[in-house]
């Protein structure tokens, strides 16, 4: 399965945009990206665990903000795709 990740992340892999991860579970997933890449930790989930008010994450186009829990079930050929809101002015 791929993680697309934003380009504000992106310096922090190496700079790709998008990675194949092995898992069994969108948590699985998201645990493997961070053991990978432990950086992306402080910029994806606050100190509960819980991803960070500006982060967004689907699984397939769902956001993972309705699913009940992110024990769901991965399939060869499924997406993550992770983003991040940004905001500002003049």
């Amino acid at each position: 399965m791929t993680v697309a990740l934003p380009s504000l992340l992106a310096g922090i892999v190496g700079g790709a945009r998008t990675l194949a991860i092995e898992a069994d579970t969108l948590a699985g997933a998201l645990g493997e990206l961070v053991r990978r890449y432990p950086a992306l930790k402080v910029h994806l989930f606050d100190e509960s665990g819980a991803f960070r008010q500006h982060v967004l994450c689907f699984h397939n186009e769902e956001s993972t903000r309705w699913l009940g829990s992110l024990d769901r079930p991965l399939a060869a050929g499924d997406a993550i795709t992770i983003m991040q809101a940004v905001s500002g002015g003049a």
